[in-house]
């Protein structure tokens, strides 16, 4: 019973024991199995993390920009789909092959030495460099190499990376076109010039070496492209443009200015300013001759000739604008002798052109101060009865005096002061006539005022004539304006509106200097004259000029004919006066009557001091007369 129950005991102990073992082993077995699992887990996702990051370098490798990827011994071992076809190869006609298979011959063999010696030591290169095409073509790609080491340090391959820089090279060279090349001729543009130019002057400084600067124009350019039409003129400028280049030595710069300019520029002409000088000469010569030759323009022969303006430079103080200034002021020397010529600059025209920048900076000044005057030049009849005067402008200049109109109207016509002057003429000569209308000794006198081209076409002229009426008062029937025949060449229907508006208000008209230009009789006949002028320089001439006597009594009929008042200007002489009233012209203005003369001489001159009639006598041949102001008269002197 003892022994059954003790055997019994250590079979429960041993069971008891053996279930604690096998639950530990369970234990055992569960984290086993787990680690197992999560081991098989790990595995898979690095499995799928390097699946997905070969996926991802394939996808790269295939990227637009050529790859290609050697082995240390730079043997090619793969190139990309890009790298095909920017090349032209296919991937089995470069494995296995050296990179310099693809060399163009552009590049140094030292260009590559260096390329893989910096490779090497710094681990990668980029840059820029020209390869061969399948079909031979050279095109410039940019590269950039990387090298690949082994965890020893070691070089185990080596990765490229290119990209064709053709169309972006294209891209930059129509920039570069566009920003510093004319379209039309394909030479330098201004851009260019300036920029060649100043690079030539530094050039000049520091070797001591002169240059040249030429400036050269066409010769009636306009003409032509007013008569054959534009497309003729840019195949003209064209052809311009080859010959000049032709013409121009290597290193020389040939650039179109713009229009019909072009400028060359002359570099390495030596030391001697003579032996400059004469190449300048030289070449300039070769090129006007050329641009002589006949042209050929849409199956019609053409001709042509250059102006052309020369200067030197060598000087530091010279500056671009300067040169550039120069020679286009012996370009217009070169006009003014006739045309188709070669003028070196001439100091004595660089100090007329500064003077007369002075002379408008001056002319500005006065016009805001009101520095310029009207001087009355009487007009009378056949009796001698003073029937009006004309204003005259005079600057009265603060350190020159009393400027004559010659002085600076052409000035004022180049620089659109004529526009201003004019208004401030307008209400000076209105201002005036307001005075004079309280005098009954000159309350019936009309004044005549001058016109410019610029001033009646202004868009707004009528109002601006009507406004100064209004303003100061003065009546309109008082008022005569002068036009010259130059006005009738443009803008005729224009002209003739704005004179019949203002003759609805009274405002009359006087066709200056005529005979002198080119008017259409079938336009005069539909102006809104009242008077017609005969120019001082037939007046001057019809005792000794049959062609003028001619053309003096043909004015005189055409305006009986139209039924216009004829007056004659520039009378200096009673001869003048007797055979021009023999014409049949019975009003007269100049010298003989009077020089023009300010308002206060003017009043004194119509009291008629110093003679004895209020009116200007009428001597006849040979007897001498009496300046109503005292003292004899001076004859001829152009007003």
């Amino acid at each position: 019973m003892t022994r059954s129950l003790l055997l019994a005991m250590k079979i429960i102990r041993l069971y008891g024991f053996i279930r604690r073992q096998l639950k530990s082993a369970e234990v055992v077995l569960a984290r086993t199995m787990g680690l197992l699992m999560r081991i098989a887990n790990r595995s898979i996702t690095e499995r799928k993390r390097i699946e997905q990051e070969l996926r991802i370098a394939a996808t790269a490798f295939e990227t637009q920009d050529g790859m290609m990827i050697t082995d240390r011994d730079k043997v090619i071992l793969r190139v990309n789909r890009a790298f095909t076809e920017s090349s032209g190869y296919g991937a089995e006609e470069v494995i296995g092959k050296s990179p310099q298979f693809f060399r163009s011959g552009y590049h140094e063999p030292a260009f590559y030495e260096d390329l893989w010696c910096q490779t090497k030591r710094q681990g990668y290169w980029r840059g820029e460099m020209y390869v061969r095409h399948k079909s031979g073509a050279v095109y410039p790609i940019w590269c950039s190499l990387a090298v690949v080491r082994g965890t020893d340090g070691t070089i185990t391959n080596y990765v490229g990376t290119v990209s064709d820089m053709s169309r972006r090279k294209a891209a930059e060279k129509e920039i570069m076109e566009l920003a510093f090349y004319d379209s039309l001729t394909k030479l330098g543009n201004r851009r260019l010039l300036m920029d060649r130019l100043q690079q030539a002057l530094t050039v000049s400084r520091r070797t001591g070496g002169r240059g040249a600067l030429l400036f050269i124009d066409l010769d009636n350019f306009k003409m032509l492209n007013d008569s054959a039409g534009h497309e003729i003129g840019d195949l003209l400028l064209q052809q311009v443009a080859k010959r000049l280049t032709n013409c121009a030595r290597e290193g020389d710069t040939v650039a179109r200015l713009g229009g019909d300019e072009f400028v060359v520029i002359l570099t390495d002409l030596g030391p001697q300013i003579e032996h400059a000088a004469r190449l300048a000469e030289l070449i300039g010569e070769r090129i006007r001759a050329a641009l002589n030759a006949p042209y050929v323009l849409a199956d019609q022969v053409h001709y042509s000739s250059p102006s052309i303006g020369a200067t030197l430079f060598h000087a530091e103080h010279e500056t671009v604008a300067e040169l550039l200034r120069r020679a286009d002021l012996a370009m217009y020397q070169a006009k003014a002798a006739g045309r188709n010529a070669l003028c070196f600059f001439d100091p004595a025209m660089q100090r007329a052109i500064t003077e007369r920048a002075e002379l408008e900076s001056a002319m500005r000044l006065s016009l805001q101060r009101k520095e310029f005057v009207l001087h009355y030049q009487p007009q009378v009849c056949s009796d001698g009865k003073l029937i009006g005067a004309e204003a005259l402008i005079r600057w009265q200049h603060p350190q020159r005096g009393l400027l004559a109109p010659c002085e600076f109207i052409p000035m004022a016509e180049d620089s659109g002061l004529i526009i201003p002057m004019g208004l401030q003429v307008l209400e000076m000569a209105c201002q005036q006539l307001m005075e004079w209308s309280a005098r009954s000794d000159l309350c019936n006198f009309t004044i005549s005022v001058n016109v410019s081209a610029r001033q009646l076409h202004q868009r707004d002229f009528v109002e601006q004539v009507l406004a100064t009426l209004d303003r100061t008062g003065a009546d309109p029937k008082r008022l005569k304006l002068e036009l010259t025949e130059s006005l009738l060449l443009d803008a005729v229907e224009d002209t003739i509106a704005k004179m019949t508006a203002l003759r609805a208000h009274g405002v009359g008209f006087s066709l200056d200097d005529f005979g002198t230009g080119y008017s259409s009789l079938s336009y005069l006949k539909r102006l809104p004259l009242d008077q017609l002028k005969i120019d001082q320089s037939f007046v001057r001439s019809v005792l000794v000029d049959p062609n003028d006597a001619a053309i003096a009594q043909m004015i005189v009929a055409l305006g009986q004919s139209m039924r216009l008042n004829v007056i004659a200007e520039g009378v200096e002489t009673e001869e003048q006066r007797i055979f021009l009233s023999g014409c049949g012209c019975h009003a007269y203005q100049g010298y003989l009557f009077g020089r023009p003369m300010a308002p206060r001489s003017f009043e004194t001159y119509l009291l008629g001091i110093g003679c004895d009639d209020a009116r200007p006598k009428i001597t006849r041949p040979g007897e001498q007369r009496c300046h109503p102001l005292g003292g004899r008269l001076l004859l001829p002197i152009a007003p």
